[in-house]
């Protein structure tokens, strides 16, 4: 047969599924293989504009009320292809702009609107996402006119902002500084179901108690941002919603009367798309043909637009007048008796038992046509929760104290996951410092730094006690949604102070020696907390024969009790450091596992989790003083032994507790050198990791560690500096 003939399929040079086949990766074949993708998501090489692009640049060249003013002409300016209900899109863009902050959790601080990820796969396709693509569609030539002075992330949120003071909400201001991401952040963990809206039971202990749900998840569904509208699980029962929407709200960083503001505010403008059948659109946008150019949820049959248009499947307005900010939801929801029924697509709702025309909702394309208004089971749950009732009576009884609320509450939703104000841009950030923000006051600058380093190690603090409590200073820091971190020295605070992971004996011995130096030098405890552990690693470099002065940035500033929501801190708590080799107790998830989720969120890459982790041994940085791990005669210089024992063929590695401690042999004598736990073999049996540990096992490498691991060190020591960006 001629070579070249292609005939057959299995000759087509192309590799069929290459892309998406099970088996095709290296996690398809290997399920239980460590996912390294997570830690290198966002490689610079994904980003179009460059390393040189600066997004903060950009937006001082961007003339926002211009584009403020675009996007209010956008509200009232309907299109053919999409035409606005009511000749409005304020119902439209709240929505888009709701749908990408609300994927936020407080578990874990991944999802929201920070990054423009509702743009890619899953979020662009979830069910509860359907038809936000024909928003970004409608936003596409404000974008494209504004380029890069403008971030996807940034306009969607605006988009939303703009919406409501269009319908006549006083905003509560708004901050540019979003940057966008340029591929899907695929291995966030949205739930372990395999199809779209599959019953919750599997993400609770208990259905009957929604605190019982699975962390780091928030929605109670696969596909949805917060709880299923119809029921739990699509059974209608306000008092069970209402129970669900409380701890969904709480995951997210909601108390009960954001969550009303939040539930009454969303509902006062737009309205639910339920007028046909969802079996005849075509798939959603991730799923759908090229011919659909990135748009989902088409109707294949009849117009599917205007009056006919289904998204969520309800069908109705909340309100007689749904592009007005008003107290029209309170008027319907507390005017009337409800009962249930079904949309025309067959989904669970609510409607008046009685109600006038003249209080009925106005058609989308003929305002002349009355239709009927509904709620949903969570508009329902407002009613019949006792609590939640007396927040709406409240509100009902002082309609601007409700305005002020809502408005503060959606500038929360929207800017959560943002980080502290040194990350806010442009001309509308509001000057009220708000305790979500995790305040830190800016820290002293002019003192002395070498005589306080000096003093520091002239103190009698050991090498590991400095350098551990530096690390657990810092790595509370999420890049997710930028909490935590060294800055504003919250580790001598409630709740950080008392975390078993931070060891609150040894803590509060090494504060109290560090407090008084940085009294005396003028500098803050954050400052002073961060220098100790620099002082401790170049005590470490010069052990091993190396001079080197660690990087170091003064101005952090001391946060005070009155600065910090306790509560909102208890989810930064680790509960594993890989880093110092601890466990807070024995989980589901491996050690290695938990290792890597915590370097992601502090944003290090697969080779600096690697020269920390070594380097943080040879310290003797680990938890309590574990010796597991620590390969090394010479513990207390920065040296390359961890590697160098790890990857000695002359030892033999023995698990001897279930697989959780292991012992290092002598192979030829049997004699016990060390002993490792998992996060420390994994280094050796990884082969991705193992590739690390080999460069920095080499013998011409010696330098090279050392310079890595002070790279490293200082990128988390100043991961939260944000005041150091321009």
């Amino acid at each position: 047969m001629d070579g070249n003939d292609m005939s057959s399929g299995g000759k087509c040079p192309v590799m069929h599924g290459g892309n998406t086949a099970m088996g095709s990766t290296v996690t398809g074949w290997w399920p239980n293989a460590l996912n390294f993708d997570i830690l290198h998501q966002h490689d610079v090489k994904s980003n179009p504009l460059g390393a040189d692009f600066n997004y903060h640049d950009e937006l001082k060249k961007l003339d926002v009320e211009a584009l403020k003013d675009d996007l209010r002409k956008l509200m009232t300016d309907s299109q053919e292809w999409w035409p606005a209900d009511w000749g409005s899109y304020v119902g439209m863009f709240a929505r888009v702009a709701w749908h990408a902050a609300g994927s936020y959790r407080l578990a874990d601080g991944r999802g929201g609107a920070g990054t423009g990820n509702q743009r890619f796969a899953p979020l662009n396709s979830w069910p509860d996402n359907v038809n936000t693509d024909k928003g970004r569609r409608l936003l596409w030539p404000i974008k494209k006119k504004y380029g890069n002075r403008v971030s996807w992330a940034d306009l969607i949120v605006l988009s939303g902002t703009i919406a409501y003071e269009v319908a006549g909400l006083k905003t509560y201001g708004f901050a540019f500084g979003r940057e966008d991401i340029w591929h899907p952040e695929k291995d966030t963990y949205w739930g372990d179901e395999k199809e779209w809206l599959a019953p919750s039971n599997s993400r609770y202990a208990d259905i009957e108690r929604p605190d019982t749900m699975a962390n780091p998840l928030a929605a109670v569904q696969m596909g949805l941002i917060y709880v299923n509208p119809e029921g739990v699980n699509g059974q209608p029962d306000p008092m069970k919603t209402a129970a669900q929407i409380r701890e969904t709200f709480a995951r997210m960083a909601m108390n009960d009367e954001e969550t009303v503001a939040l539930t009454a505010g969303g509902h006062t403008i737009g309205k639910s798309h339920g007028n046909g059948l969802a079996e005849n659109l075509s798939p959603d946008p991730e799923e759908a043909d090229v011919e659909y150019q990135g748009i989902g949820w088409m109707n294949t049959k009849g117009r599917g637009v205007g009056r006919d248009t289904v998204v969520s499947g309800i069908e109705g307005a909340w309100t007689s007048d749904p592009t007005k900010w008003d107290m029209g939801y309170f008027d319907m929801l507390f005017g009337h008796e409800w009962e249930l029924t079904k949309s025309p697509a067959g989904a669970n709702q609510w409607k008046p038992v009685q109600i006038d025309e003249k209080d009925m909702s106005p058609d989308v394309e003929d305002p002349s046509i009355k239709t009927m208004p509904m709620m949903t089971d969570a508009d329902m749950a407002m009613k019949v929760d006792p609590v939640y009732n007396e927040i709406c009576q409240k509100f009902i009884a002082d309609p601007e104290y409700f305005s002020e609320t809502f408005a503060r509450a959606w500038f929360k939703l929207t800017h959560r996951d943002m980080g502290p104000k040194a990350c806010y841009r442009g001309p509308d950030v509001p000057n009220e410092d708000l305790i979500w923000q995790d305040p830190i006051p800016a820290g002293p600058v002019n003192y002395d730094i070498g005589h306080l380093k000096t003093k520091i190690a002239e103190s009698g603090l050991s090498l590991s006690d400095m350098v551990a409590t530096a690390w657990d200073s810092a790595r509370t820091f999420r890049g997710s949604d930028k909490r935590g971190g060294a800055n504003g020295a919250r580790i001598r605070l409630a709740p950080q102070k008392d975390w078993p992971g931070n060891e609150p004996d040894r803590l509060a011995k090494v504060l109290a020696v560090l407090e008084p130096l940085a009294a005396e030098a003028g500098a803050s405890i954050a400052d002073t907390i961060v220098l100790a552990g620099n002082v401790g690693v170049e005590m470490a470099t010069k052990a091993a024969g190396h001079d080197v002065t660690v990087p170091f940035e003064p101005g952090r500033g001391d946060a005070t009790d009155e600065m910090t929501d306790a509560d909102s801190f208890e989810p930064l708590e680790p509960l594993a450091d890989g880093f110092r080799n601890w466990e807070k107790d024995e989980f589901v998830v491996s050690p290695e596992e938990m290792l890597l989720d915590r370097a992601q969120l502090m944003g290090l890459t697969a080779h600096e989790t690697t020269c920390l982790l070594g380097g943080m041994r040879v310290m003797g940085a680990n938890h309590g003083g574990s010796d597991l791990g620590v390969f090394t005669d010479n513990v207390g210089a920065l040296t390359q032994d961890f590697f160098v024992n790890l990857t000695d063929m002359g030892n033999t590695w023995v698990p001897v507790e279930d697989k959780m401690v292991y012992e290092i042999r002598d192979r030829v004598s049997g004699n016990v050198k060390w002993k490792a736990s998992r996060v420390d073999l994994v280094f050796g049996s990884n082969s991705i990791l193992r590739a690390y540990a080999e460069v920095y096992a080499q013998d011409d490498n010696a330098g090279k560690f050392v310079k890595d691991f002070v790279a490293a060190w200082t990128k988390v020591m100043n991961a939260d500096r944000f005041d150091l960006v321009s």
